[in-house]
């Protein structure tokens, strides 16, 4: 590996120099990259020779662009057998909040800068604190995938949060995604009680349990009448269904479990 000094003359006669590394990659391809000033060429090489000694590099003519490797990452994430619901958020992801200010960059020029201007820039177009967090981890998924593929050397994400502070970082986040707000986030007292009264029809019981059960809203719609032990007053929660009314085992890492049946539901259906 090797860093030499380039100097010509323009078309229009303007002198020009630039630094110039060359290299041998892992596969025995001779590599040039050009630099503008001679720190940033004998950073790369630095890096670069690491990178060629473990089998780790990647040279930017041999890289793709984010969005190309998001179309692999979500291919394989369907392939893979992953939820329906699952892949089509990280479409989601890709599509409204990657693709737009990072998708034509190629993955080898990825960094942490770069990355948390991405994060700067999700915020200013409005989207919340919780948003920017589950798109950084999108991306962080992607570039892992990315890297089993041999697309890129490192996953800038990962190396983003290994270098944060844990201390005021984990501080700011914490007051920057600020508590539930009741009345706000959630129904008040006072407003649980006016659904209770006024809700009617056959959607009552499930209103009801998932007031008064905490269930998710997969859970509750696996639910089904044979799930209800009206004498132990318990439901049962053996299943889920997602949005798209696919059937699957509980998401609790305990798998099945029983909850509580609401009296107010025992009341209005218990023979």
């Amino acid at each position: 590996m090797s860093i030499r000094k380039r100097k010509w003359t323009t078309g229009k006669g303007v002198e020009r120099e630039a630094w110039v590394v060359d290299y041998v990659d892992g596969q025995g391809k001779r590599r040039l990259k050009t630099f503008s000033k001679k720190k940033q060429a004998d950073e790369f090489a630095a890096t670069a020779h690491i990178e060629v000694r473990d089998g780790t590099h990647v040279a930017d003519s041999a890289s793709v662009t984010v969005k190309e490797a998001g179309d692999f990452w979500t291919a394989g994430s369907d392939a893979s057998g992953l939820e329906r619901s699952t892949v089509n958020q990280y479409r989601q992801h890709m599509k409204f909040h990657i693709e737009p200010f990072i998708g034509a960059m190629l993955l080898s020029k990825l960094n942490v800068p770069i990355i948390r201007n991405l994060e700067d820039q999700l915020r200013q177009e409005g989207r919340s604190p919780a948003m920017v967090k589950k798109v950084v981890r999108s991306l962080g998924s992607l570039l892992a995938d990315a890297q089993e593929r041999g697309l890129v050397a490192r996953n800038a994400v990962r190396d983003m949060r290994g270098g944060r502070r844990k201390g005021r970082q984990a501080q700011a986040e914490r007051r920057q995604k600020g508590k539930v707000e009741i009345g706000v986030d959630v129904p008040s007292r006072e407003e649980i009680k006016v659904i209770v009264e006024r809700v009617a029809g056959r959607w009552r019981s499930l209103i009801l349990t998932a007031i008064f059960t905490g269930l998710r809203a997969s859970e509750l719609r696996g639910l089904q009448w044979n799930n209800v032990d009206f004498k132990k007053r318990e439901i049962r929660v053996r299943q889920r269904a997602d949005r798209f009314n696919k059937i699957g085992p509980p998401k609790s890492e305990a798998g099945e479990r029983s909850v509580p049946l609401p009296p107010i539901v025992v009341n209005k259906y218990a023979e």
